[in-house]
């Protein structure tokens, strides 16, 4: 069974806010803990077939055919998994870059050629080693990225740490193209957004591909 079009959005619709406050921080916490919860929910066999299911059709795109070099993550136990992401941009021929956290500091993404090189960094999250160079990303890269919660504008909610924020600010003129990756029931109507929030200009779930700008 392959992705099917867009499905009902979420019955978590916040309203949209777009000036930074508490009001802001607060309609976003209360999306974020009610996704972690449904994340945390998915039992591995359907977090595996999910992941499958996205892959496929995440290789049809033509934005990751072309892509020589492709950002992935090692994902949490709550997240859709990302080894077979990993495995597919292997055999597409594409480098892979990993993320490497430093507080407060935008992302580092290092190359990496075998899943078995990535260890245990800043919060749990496995890494490329700290002797690993960083690299820079063009217009002409792509990066899948994690996100709590997505809506069709290309809104994306994070963990709160604003690492992605950061490394792609909406200003930055050579930034990749950006892809949110996740489940269908992370996609919801609204995501509460500020001015300093990166859209993305893709997402991709186990049932739909989405065009956001």
């Amino acid at each position: 069974m392959g992705p099917r079009g867009p499905q009902p959005f979420s019955s978590i619709d916040p309203p949209v806010v777009t000036r930074a406050g508490k009001d802001l921080d607060a309609a976003k916490r209360r999306l974020r803990d009610e996704m972690c919860s449904r994340r945390r929910s998915v039992q591995p066999n359907d977090a595996l077939r999910a992941a499958e299911l996205a892959v496929g059709a995440l290789l049809d795109l033509e934005s990751v055919k072309r892509a020589g070099r492709i950002g992935v993550y090692a994902a949490l136990h709550d997240e859709m998994p990302t080894r077979v992401l990993f495995d597919a941009v292997v055999a597409l021929g594409a480098v892979a870059l990993f993320p490497r956290t430093q507080a407060n500091r935008p992302l580092d993404f290092c190359v990496v050629e075998h899943w078995q090189e990535l260890s245990w960094g800043s919060y749990g999250i496995l890494e490329p080693a700290r002797s690993k160079r960083a690299e820079d990303f063009d217009s002409d890269d792509l990066v899948i990225v994690p996100g709590v919660a997505f809506d069709a504008s290309g809104n994306r909610l994070g963990r709160g740490k604003g690492y992605y924020d950061r490394t792609f600010p909406p200003e930055s003129a050579t930034s990749p193209i950006l892809i949110g990756y996740g489940y269908e029931f992370q996609v919801v109507e609204r995501v509460p957004h500020g001015e300093r929030d990166r859209r993305l200009n893709a997402i991709v779930t186990e049932h739909a591909v989405r065009h956001c700008q």
